[in-house]
């Protein structure tokens, strides 16, 4: 097991049951953060619980449908009564959607992508604002991709949802930069071994890009660093 250098520190990862979001709670547990692991699929959040339980971490799953708001509100008045600050959150969590021309986008479908990919978010910070204000070092990660800011043609729904992410967190760090502690961070991952990314690209051969472990210890060596607000990480590949 790696250094405990997140002992005694209290995480939570959206989209925690596979890819990126399982890795990264993983490596934060390995390094001895308690992890919340939210996801839609109590299963395999439980799959990614006993693995850490086996390893020497400790986690608690709390299956939840983020794009129902009610339920993160709940959620928040959970962990609440539980614990008394929230140290890091990382809002993996994401849907791909339909990718295609801005003319042909289904407007319900990118009502779904945004309340997922943004409006959850927001969500998020809203009801753990007060939790992370408590830490006194707080850490907040969002994850993107290279489409928010370079638009892709047929990339449209998808870019429009991560570029709204990365300018709503921008936003928190700066009102938080002069009258708190929570820093804000925005990892674009790259090309990594994804269920998004095979659906996106099915004629890839997966054994070409990266596996989600290396990103999750990027993000784990990041919110064991000193970074400052806003900052922005980009992997190769």
């Amino acid at each position: 097991m790696s250094d405990l250098v997140f002992a005694g520190q209290l995480a939570l990862v959206t989209g925690a049951s596979r890819g990126i979001g399982a890795a990264t709670a993983k490596a934060l547990a390995a390094r001895g953060a308690h992890v919340i692991l939210t996801g839609r699929n109590a299963k395999d959040l439980e799959a990614v619980e006993e693995n850490i339980f086996d390893n020497g971490g400790s986690a608690t799953i709390a299956p939840l449908d983020l794009a129902d708001g009610e339920s993160i509100a709940r959620l928040a008045v959970a962990i609440g009564q539980r614990w008394d600050a929230l140290d890091m959150l990382v809002l993996n969590a994401a849907m791909l959607g339909t990718l295609g021309p801005v003319p042909m986008i289904d407007g319900k479908e990118l009502n779904r992508l945004m309340t997922l990919n943004v409006l959850s978010a927001q969500a998020m910070i809203a009801h753990f604002d007060q939790m992370m204000r408590k830490s006194g070092h707080a850490r907040v990660v969002a994850l993107t991709s290279s489409v928010g800011v370079s638009p892709r043609a047929y990339w449209g729904a998808y870019g429009a949802s991560k570029a709204a992410l990365e300018v709503l967190l921008q936003a928190y760090g700066e009102e938080m930069r002069n009258i708190g502690k929570v820093r804000t961070a925005i990892v674009d991952p790259a090309r990594t071994r994804t269920a998004m990314r095979a659906k996106a690209y099915p004629g890839e051969d997966p054994s070409t890009v990266k596996l989600p472990e290396v990103v999750a210890e990027a993000i784990a060596d990041l919110l064991a660093s000193d970074f400052a607000t806003n900052h922005r990480l980009v992997l190769e590949g």
